[in-house]
């Protein structure tokens, strides 16, 4: 397969999953969308344009508006797959009706659309926009003409004005995409077809996985805000089919994004380092992983143990799994357990795997099999945000699992997750904060590797797109991304009755010695017990202990 079908195969399988048309009507489907009957672009020269949406002579029209130094009036009419949400027979997240995804000729490195408007316009810029606007004023004068058959951006009105269409389209790079962004999901919440597929055509042009770092989110984010006006959110996951790399292409994806970005670094090197505090006296010891992944992160424990004064205690690990998990890993628990229970027997450590191939909603005290004498360590890593609570399920499997945990009495919880908020908060407070977030984690990998590095964008597609789809796209118990903040994580551990455990300088200068490796703008900060992971000055991950 060739770079390019990578790339187009990639924008539609978000994360390895492709959109499939459902076989009932789309009651937001239309064969032929006329939209913006009367469409203003507007132009600051010194601030760049913003978004909005206006009302004249009782028909509503699209902005693209700043302060009132120069509009230019275009009369246009969408007639094109790209414009419509939804026709027939192809999903709006497919190759051919998206381009939000494909790999763009005219998405350079170079050609950032996110930049605001350059203060230092010429007069002859500005002449040239007023000169426009007169332009456009006299065809409003003109008698009302035929629109043009099948063109994705024409002019009603006096056929000459069709050539104006380059000049309009000429606009869009000077637009700001987050605006363009937030007008869109704006559109989306209130199911506003005309707006939404006016902006997501804008969007069609601004937007490209392989462009700068708001380039990239934007294609994401831009596939997440089609498949819920489409289907509302609540039925994406029934209308995606599995169409994932085969599982030693997935298991390089997250290999790439481990080695160029500290976040699973951060999380397996505080927790750890807190754990060694924990156990290093203890004779019988039980670590239950509720994310048990490939189990890289007990290897060091494993290695540290092996060297401890008086010998090594006696180990047992229990690993939570999930299908998802073992479809990365390319097969079931028993490759975790074949590959620890060999280093342990190569370090003369007394060693016990415990399977465990269930979700941590399906996880009950009787799974666990824990043993009287053993010090119970338990690890939450990046997994806990993904169990209902009371928004979702009567059953509240976050709280629940929690006071599960309290009841095996551990030595030592590590809880490490996102600091993000997105679980509870409305449809655009969320979307705010998937943008801020997700644009601020492409900006720490943009600056590991090339803008055009085939890798990176790989493990972007295949590691972090299909989550970011999933927050945009999906409501109720199919939206399984629901990140808290520390402080809300705190309070949900307090009253399972757990106590906040302090963190000695050995966990701060473990992360430390990791981000060594990293750029200078990641950085940790100790704040209210807890250890954040920053990005220049977004807090991207939190790690805290518990007892």
């Amino acid at each position: 397969m060739t770079t390019s079908q990578k790339h187009r195969r990639g924008s539609a399988a978000i994360h390895g999953f492709y959109h499939q048309p459902t076989k009932d009507t789309d009651p937001y489907s239309l064969s032929r969308i006329q939209l913006l009957d009367e469409s203003m672009f507007s132009v600051d020269t010194m601030q760049g344009p913003t978004i909005s949406f206006q009302t004249y002579k009782d028909e509503e029209y699209f902005t693209l508006e700043s302060s009132p130094a120069t509009t230019i009036s275009n009369f246009f009419v969408y007639d094109s797959p790209a414009a419509s949400v939804s026709s027939g027979s192809r999903s709006p997240i497919s190759p051919q009706a998206s381009h939000s995804c494909l790999t763009d000729p005219h998405h350079s490195p170079d050609n950032t659309y996110g930049s605001p408007v350059s203060g230092s316009s010429s007069a002859d810029e500005d002449h040239f926009l007023r000169q426009k606007l007169r332009e456009m004023e006299m065809s409003l004068m003109a008698p009302e003409s035929e629109a043009t058959d099948s063109c994705n951006f024409c002019f009603a009105g006096a056929t000459h004005h069709q050539a104006d269409s380059s000049f309009a389209t000429s606009m869009i790079p000077k637009l700001d995409i987050k605006q363009v962004l937030v007008a869109c999901a704006q559109a989306v919440d209130i199911v506003d077809i005309n707006r939404a597929a006016g902006l997501m055509h804008v969007l069609d042009q601004m937007v490209s996985v392989s462009g700068d770092p708001i380039q990239r989110v934007g294609a994401y984010m831009l596939e997440g805000l089609r498949a819920r006006l489409e289907l509302s959110g609540s039925k994406i996951y029934r209308a995606l089919k599995c169409d994932s790399p085969i599982s030693s292409d997935l298991m390089s994806y997250m290999g790439i994004l481990y080695q160029i970005c500290p976040y699973y670094k951060f999380a397996y090197a505080s927790a750890n380092a807190v754990i060694r505090e924990a156990i290093q006296y203890e004779p019988r010891i039980h670590i239950i992983d509720f994310q048990i992944a490939q189990g890289s992160q007990w290897i060091p424990i494993i290695q540290w143990l092996s060297q401890r004064p008086g010998g090594p205690p006696v180990l047992r690990i229990t690993g939570v799994d999930d299908s998802q998990s073992a479809y990365a890993r390319g097969g079931g628990l028993h490759i975790v357990s074949q590959r620890l229970s060999q280093l342990a027997a190569s370090l003369n450590v007394p060693f016990e795997f415990h399977d465990t191939a269930m979700t941590g909603c399906e996880v009950h005290r009787e799974h666990l099999m824990v043993q009287p004498g053993e010090a119970v360590v338990v690890s939450f890593p990046y997994i806990l945000h993904h169990m209902p609570d009371e928004s979702v399920d009567t059953w509240n499997h976050r709280d629940r699992l929690l006071r599960l945990v309290k009841s095996l009495s551990p030595v030592v919880v590590t809880l490490v997750e996102q600091e993000s908020n997105t679980n509870t908060t409305p449809f655009h407070l969320r979307f705010h904060e998937t943008l801020d977030y997700y644009t601020a984690m492409f900006e720490s990998t943009d600056v590991a590797r090339p803008r055009n590095d085939k890798e990176r964008i790989n493990a972007e597609q295949h590691c972090v797109a299909r989550d970011i789809v999933n927050m945009i796209a999906c409501e109720g118990s199919e939206r399984v991304e629901r990140h808290e903040l520390l402080g809300k994580w705190r309070s949900r551990f307090q009253m399972a009755g757990f106590q906040q455990c302090g963190l000695s300088p050995a966990v701060s200068g473990a992360v430390r010695e990791v981000l060594q490796e990293y750029d200078r703008k990641f950085r940790v900060e100790e704040r209210d017990g807890g250890l954040y992971l920053y990005w220049a000055r977004r807090a991207m991950a939190t790690c805290s202990a518990w007892r």
